[in-house]
């Protein structure tokens, strides 16, 4: 679906929705709606930004950033932004999140990025199918939407994992379960590091100082901005969840420890006396007792099992067995 090796993809916004691909940026019609989506990595695409778009240097050195935080920077007659989507690549972690930089305006978008963003692969599928957006507003709308609305599953897996692990906790003692449950908490920790400031940009959307959208457009955004901020909601619940978890795993193994140098503990007091004896009997000097009866070592074993008896006797009348 590449129109030219300049861009990823190129159309003009057309009122029907069907998107006009767009040859190539050398006969670009500036007079027309359009959205350009191009791979801020490639050398073609650094020249034609810096030589030939035309635009400011700050919304320039914006695109073509490569490290960036979700945001929305109302800039001359447009608005900058800068969203992050899920990673749902195959072998991908979904919390190492693909970035997008949109420039829009009333008449144009254009948006970079460096990995493939699925949202905007559906984005070019609906204008190749005809029921595409028709206007740059319209088609930040319809994105910003879809990238939060991939968010869904990922967040919902997390939770579905959570609550298996807590079912684990209540049923068995699997302490293997720490590494997932600290996994799970390192997945919602970054997740939310990026939704958190995703949701401010939403926000500033919604602001004054941004004039491309319709009231409708504002109120769609607003949608959008609570289904995200019920993400953030549900990530902190999650997240307060797996800490309770791993709290409740790390008590019982702590328990467990504390059981096993107990017993130690109470073996070693029962034989400390009798270690004590038999070392104190077994030395190489003259007149030791019993030295010359053939009896004295059944007696002897008769005195330790007493002394044993007594300790027993002792530690369960103080009770600490």
């Amino acid at each position: 679906m590449m129109s030219s090796r300049e861009f990823v993809y190129g159309y003009y916004l057309e009122d029907s929705g069907k998107g006009e691909k767009i040859a190539s940026l050398a006969t670009l019609d500036l007079s027309r709606k359009f959205w350009l989506h191009f791979d801020y990595t490639q050398d073609i695409t650094k020249e034609w930004f810096e030589n030939q778009s035309g635009l400011n240097p700050s919304v320039i050195a914006a695109l073509l950033n490569e490290e960036t935080r979700p945001r929305a920077t109302p800039l001359h007659e447009g608005v900058l932004i800068s969203l992050r989507g899920v990673n749902l690549a195959p072998d991908s972690n979904p919390e190492d999140m693909v970035s997008i930089r949109l420039w829009v305006t009333k008449e144009r978008i254009i948006s970079t990025r460096c990995r493939t963003l699925l949202s905007t692969r559906d984005m070019a599928e609906d204008l190749e199918q005809g029921c595409g957006a028709t206007t740059p507003a319209e088609f930040t709308v319809i994105l910003t939407d879809r990238l939060i609305e991939r968010m869904t599953d990922t967040i919902n897996d997390i939770e579905d994992k959570v609550s298996e692990i807590e079912e684990s906790i209540l049923t068995s003692s699997n302490y293997a379960l720490r590494n997932d449950i600290a996994d799970l908490r390192r997945q919602i920790i970054s997740l939310r590091r990026y939704l958190s400031p995703q949701r401010e940009a939403m926000l500033q959307l919604l602001s004054e100082k941004v004039s491309i959208f319709s009231i409708e457009e504002k109120i769609q955004l607003r949608e959008t901005t609570d289904h995200l901020t019920r993400f953030v909601e549900d990530l902190d619940s999650i997240k307060d969840r797996a800490a309770v978890t791993q709290e409740e795993i790390n008590n019982r193994l702590a328990e467990q420890m504390n059981n096993r140098m107990y017993v130690l503990s109470i073996v070693a007091a029962i034989f400390l006396p009798l270690g004590f004896l038999t070392g104190l009997l077994g030395i190489n000097v003259g007149g030791i007792p019993g030295a010359e009866n053939t009896d004295a070592f059944l007696i002897f074993i008769g005195m330790l099992v007493i002394v044993v008896a007594v300790q027993v006797y002792i530690f369960k009348k103080k009770k600490w067995f």
